[in-house]
């Protein structure tokens, strides 16, 4: 709490601030006021590029439960193969949990075909994050929601990005997988950028 309260104030005021240096990104927002609406949108149409990239959307689907293929070299976008469905729980623990699979063996990310693999839990999104088929103007609206992103300003969006090891593997993710576009750090870069212009998307009056 208290590093997010320094970030306001250092926002408000219009001074430089380093958030945290974190394990894979520097974290520091552009002054207050830096940032106009039109840049802040052209950041979020990178922002969109990631997550409607497959990468981010396969496992960002919504109450079906059920996570997606697709991307350059699966054809046309069908639902996991398997049978699979992760259930309420988003893990699979009805039924079978992603982790069956999905769990961390050294090198087995970089085997063509072979189950993903990242040293947490595998598991789908929260169903309020649904972005598999979603319009540009429908993430950006659910991103900037507090009842749909977690209750995270976009401080802790950007902390997110930082921490959570599934989200690293989108742009690392082996065995021929095309990665997310951009970087880790851009992407937080323009995350960064998107909140100070005031989180804006494009069906804004």
């Amino acid at each position: 709490m208290r590093k997010i309260a320094i970030a306001a104030a250092a926002l408000l005021i219009g001074a430089p601030l380093v958030w945290a240096a974190g394990e894979n990104v520097v974290i520091e927002p552009p002054a207050e006021g830096s940032v106009t609406r039109e840049e802040g949108l052209a950041a979020w149409n990178r922002i969109f590029e990631v997550t409607s990239h497959p990468r981010c959307s396969n496992c960002h689907v919504g109450e079906d439960n059920i996570p997606m293929w697709s991307g350059p070299s699966y054809g046309e976008a069908r639902p996991h193969g398997m049978n699979i469905n992760a259930g309420e729980s988003r893990i699979g623990l009805e039924y079978v949990t992603c982790a069956t699979c999905h769990f961390e063996r050294a090198g087995l990310n970089d085997v063509p075909h072979a189950a993903p693999q990242v040293a947490m839990p595998w598991q789908l999104a929260p169903v309020e994050a649904e972005w598999f088929g979603k319009s540009s103007d429908e993430i950006c609206n659910q991103l900037r929601d507090p009842d749909r992103n977690g209750n995270r300003t976009f401080l802790d969006l950007a902390a997110h990005l930082d921490h959570d090891l599934i989200l690293h593997w989108a742009w690392n993710p082996g065995g021929g997988r095309e990665p997310a576009p951009y970087s880790l750090q851009e992407h937080v870069n323009d995350v960064l950028a998107w909140g100070v212009a005031g989180m804006p998307c494009a069906s804004d009056g």
